[in-house]
This record gives structure tokens, sequence and C-alpha cells, in this order.
């Protein structure tokens, strides 16, 4: 009845670094994992906060999961979320998550014309086929699946080495989480 005492996670699955995207070390003592939504004027407004987190600590790492609720949900948010799967097979995720959220008024299919992928550098021809063809369709619904299994209800939401972050996404409030979180896996790796 005792058993053995082991730490609450709330968060559905670890990072796969062969699968996910990620900024900062893959050896970081803490992961910040996002789920969001291209579309989320509130992932938008976070966005900055991450990367500011990101420069503050050298020692975090950053998981996007995108689109990730139900709730939030939209074709083009699906769409949002293709193309930056199109943009990773040919290495500019981070670019094309970049772009969309610079853009979020321009998400509809008719905003991804081949200016897109060439201002990133990117095979056009090969981003239109694997848009057209949905290829990161799989790994999108993967997310979306973790994200209801997680209990995520809508976006941004956080979760700092599994822990589901409760309350406000501001610098200050994340970088708490963060410390805490750095200090909690120093503790248990001793």
């Amino acid at each position: 009845m005792l058993g053995t005492s082991q730490p609450l996670v709330d968060l559905d699955s670890d990072v796969d670094p062969e699968r996910d995207h990620v900024r900062g070390p893959m050896e970081a003592p803490v992961t910040v994992v996002e789920y969001g939504d291209f579309e989320c004027p509130y992932c938008g407004r976070a966005e900055p906060v991450v990367r500011e987190l990101l420069g503050d600590f050298g020692d975090v790492r950053v998981r996007l999961a995108a689109p990730a609720a139900r709730t939030t949900f939209t074709r083009s948010a699906q769409l949002a979320a293709e193309a930056a799967e199109a943009a990773a097979r040919q290495g500019a995720f981070w670019e094309m998550h970049d772009l969309l959220l610079a853009h979020q008024d321009a998400l509809e299919p008719t905003d991804f014309d081949a200016a897109t992928p060439s201002s990133l550098g990117l095979d056009a021809e090969r981003f239109s086929n694997d848009v057209r063809e949905q290829v990161g369709a799989a790994q999108i619904a993967e997310d979306v699946d973790s994200a209801d299994v997680s209990g995520v209800s809508g976006t941004p939401t956080f979760f700092i080495n599994g822990r589901r972050h409760y309350g406000a996404y501001d610098i200050d409030t994340l970088s708490k989480a963060v410390v805490t979180a750095g200090a909690r896996a120093t503790i248990t790796a001793s």
C-alpha cells in the first residue's frame, strides 16, 4: 500500500530527439514542453518569453508540440503545423515556426505561396508536395493525442520536467519554475 515514492508526472511522453522539435542542449537537466498552436495569439505572446528563457538559462531545452489542443484546433492551425513539418523535412522547422508566429493573421492555404519556402531557402516544389501530401499529419495527430492524454485543454500549456506549469507564463514566473525544476533534478540525480 505504501509502495515507492514516485514523483507525479503530468506529461504523457518524454522528449524524443529523433522525432521532436527541440531548442537548447539535449542533455539539459530541465526540459520545457510547450503545447501550442500557430494560430493562437497567446502562443504568439509566449514565444518571446520562451526565447528569453532559453537565453537566460544555458541548461534548458524546449520542445514544441503543435497544434496541440482540440479546443483551439482549426484547419488553419493544422495547415500551419503541416507547413512547419514540411519545413522540418528540410531542416528548417524553427525558421518556419518563427515565420508562422510572426504572421499569425496569414495562415490560410492561399498564404503559403512559393515565396514562403523560398524565403527560408527551401526547395519550394518539395515543400509544396509535402504540404499537399500532409507528410506531417501523423506526427501532428500524435501530438494532439499526447495533449489530450496529458490533459491539455488550451494553448499554450507548459510542462517543466514533466510537471504541468500552472499560472502565468511571463519570464519571472517561468524562470522560477525552471530554477525549481533544476534544483529538483540536481537533488534527484544525487
